[in-house]
């Protein structure tokens, strides 16, 4: 959206060209404001979801949210803050009938809610079903009622990224990556054995890792996507927290990138406006979405602001039946407040060290 507005300006031609090839779906169901004359004017909320799929695996089972964002947008317009919830926050999960797998309710981690919310389903019912009990378990912890909804699938950054055919940040810690790497002779090879759930089991004999160090550095198609997977062999063992800074910086430097290299191309403009249309499902909240793209034009990569929730650092506790899990400090919930009370500048201002930073540099080679 913030693409469209910026660089399309005032053409209404290319703005609907932008905006149509987004696939549009109601996400946000019962959990969404009142649709009834809604105006793009004054604070608004939307909820991002980044999911991780991967190529040949059953779309019925690409139910899991990779990465929680709340987007708050001032009243003014002027900027975005970009505030993540740790997948591991434990959180009540309301009781939830989505017509094939009732699920009773319960204390769980939050990325479970849209795991519980699509069981049973596939397609757009699994997106819709999963994406609407996770938004109204965030608007039971935080009162914050999403004006609109967008899932966003990193494995389809990878097809932008193959338009702009690079894309350019800082990579803040040396990361190791889990799932690539090569043998002895240099042929790709998995260095690491992976369990069904995700974690390490061990390391592949005879395999080198790729590794991803601290500084600038411009990565092709894969390489991004790899490095923007990564939680497990983080230098600073930040897991989680590393792995959702990495993906908000990475979100911003390919708007950066788009802005700059993709938009002033006549070549790349058509494919890159069909990759980002397939990279994203957006609930409009009853609001079209060239009014968004048009109230966002002034909101460019250097207005956004990223925020850690429980200022970065790990608050866990073991919980049974759940196990480890992050509990939402004092100082987080005053964030959500600020957000919902459209106060975030203030908390800023007040909590200067809970602002990621953004990298001393964007570009390398």
């Amino acid at each position: 959206m913030t693409l469209s507005g910026v660089a399309l300006g005032g053409s209404q031609f290319l703005l609907h060209a932008a905006t149509s090839k987004v696939t549009q779906q109601n996400l946000l169901g019962a959990a969404a404001a009142p649709r009834q004359h809604r105006t793009i004017s004054g604070a608004k909320n939307i909820l991002l979801v980044g999911v991780d799929t991967r190529p040949h695996q059953d779309p019925s089972q690409l139910t899991r949210s990779d990465s929680i964002i709340l987007v708050h947008i001032p009243a003014d317009h002027s900027r975005a803050y970009l505030v993540s919830l740790p997948r591991d926050s434990l959180v009540d999960i309301p009781a939830y009938d989505n017509g094939a797998t009732p699920f009773r309710g319960g204390k769980n981690k939050i990325n479970a809610a849209f795991a519980f919310g699509s069981r049973g389903l596939s397609g757009p019912a699994a997106l819709s079903h999963g994406f609407e009990l996770l938004a109204l378990t965030i608007r039971d912890l935080t009162g914050i009622t999403p004006d609109a909804g967008t899932i966003i699938d990193f494995q389809g950054f990878k097809q932008i990224v193959q338009v702009l055919g690079k894309v350019c940040l800082y990579v803040d810690e040396t990361t190791t990556s889990i799932h690539v790497g090569h043998d002895k002779d240099g042929k790709p090879a998995a260095p690491y054995k992976i369990n069904p759930d995700g974690t390490v089991n061990h390391r592949i004999h005879g395999v080198t890792p790729n590794v991803y160090t601290k500084g600038n550095h411009c990565l092709d198609p894969a390489d991004s996507l790899d490095f923007v997977r990564q939680r497990d062999l983080l230098a600073n063992r930040d897991y989680d927290y590393g792995r959702q800074r990495h993906q908000q910086q990475f979100l911003r430097a390919v708007l950066h990138q788009v802005m700059t290299d993709g938009l002033n191309s006549p070549t790349k403009l058509p494919g890159l406006l069909t990759a980002v249309g397939r990279t994203m499902t957006v609930d409009d909240g009853g609001i079209p979405l060239e009014d968004w793209a048009f109230a966002m034009r002034g909101i460019g990569p250097d207005a956004i602001t990223t925020i850690k929730t429980n200022g970065g650092s790990f608050n866990s506790r073991s919980v049974p039946g759940v196990g480890s899990a992050e509990i939402l400090s004092p100082t987080s919930m005053e964030l959500l407040h600020a957000v919902k009370v459209d106060d975030v500048g203030s908390f800023v201002e007040a909590h200067p060290t809970w602002v990621a930073p953004a990298g001393p540099g964007t570009t390398a080679h």
